[in-house]
């Protein structure tokens, strides 16, 4: 399976993409797209870079599944809501070539690349060189974009274990017969 990793930003979005086979990663590629060349108040200009350049990554590629960072809120609400926006742009990519897109916090990416949750950007580097085998370092945006691919390959075989697993059922047990409360 190829897992492309998305970490969305207005001015630089990072991507990185892995090849999985079992429990073997293999590197494939990795990169950022940037949206400075546009004015900062192009807001429609860039998010379409990003949208182009995201839809571009996944089908030169061929990409089997994405994931994608969730993003929390900022001290800056408004810088808040520019993210949330190229974060939609990127999702809408990755979904109009049909892929599953998976998404993940910053924390559990950190928790999955490095071992805790509160590991700085040089320590995600520096794990996703070792885990890889790069030969050096990846630049931070798409040092992220791989250690969410990275968390995606770790969990997906859970996951679709628990998605084949069927629909989760309510407990019966502790229940009146005929509900509860009558």
């Amino acid at each position: 399976m190829r897992i492309l990793g998305i970490d969305p930003g207005l001015q630089t979005t990072g991507f990185g993409l892995l090849d999985v086979d079992g429990h073997t990663l293999n590197y494939v590629g990795s990169g950022t797209i940037r949206t400075t060349h546009r004015d900062l108040g192009d807001l429609p200009g860039r998010l379409k870079v990003l949208y182009d350049g995201v839809r571009e990554v996944a089908e030169r590629y061929a990409a089997d599944a994405a994931a994608i960072e969730i993003i929390f809120v900022n001290v800056n609400p408004q810088s808040t809501l520019l993210l949330g926006q190229a974060r939609g742009a990127c999702i809408t990519a990755l979904v109009s070539r049909d892929l599953p897109v998976a998404e993940y916090t910053a924390l559990q990416m950190k928790k999955a690349v490095v071992g805790h949750g509160r590991a700085a950007k040089n320590q995600v580097q520096e794990m996703v060189r070792r885990l890889l085998r790069l030969p050096g370092l990846p630049g931070s945006d798409a040092a992220d974009a791989l250690g969410i691919a990275i968390t995606h390959a770790h969990a997906a075989p859970m996951l679709d274990a628990l998605a084949k697993g069927g629909p989760l059922q309510r407990a019966t047990t502790g229940m009146y017969r005929g509900g509860r409360g009558r």
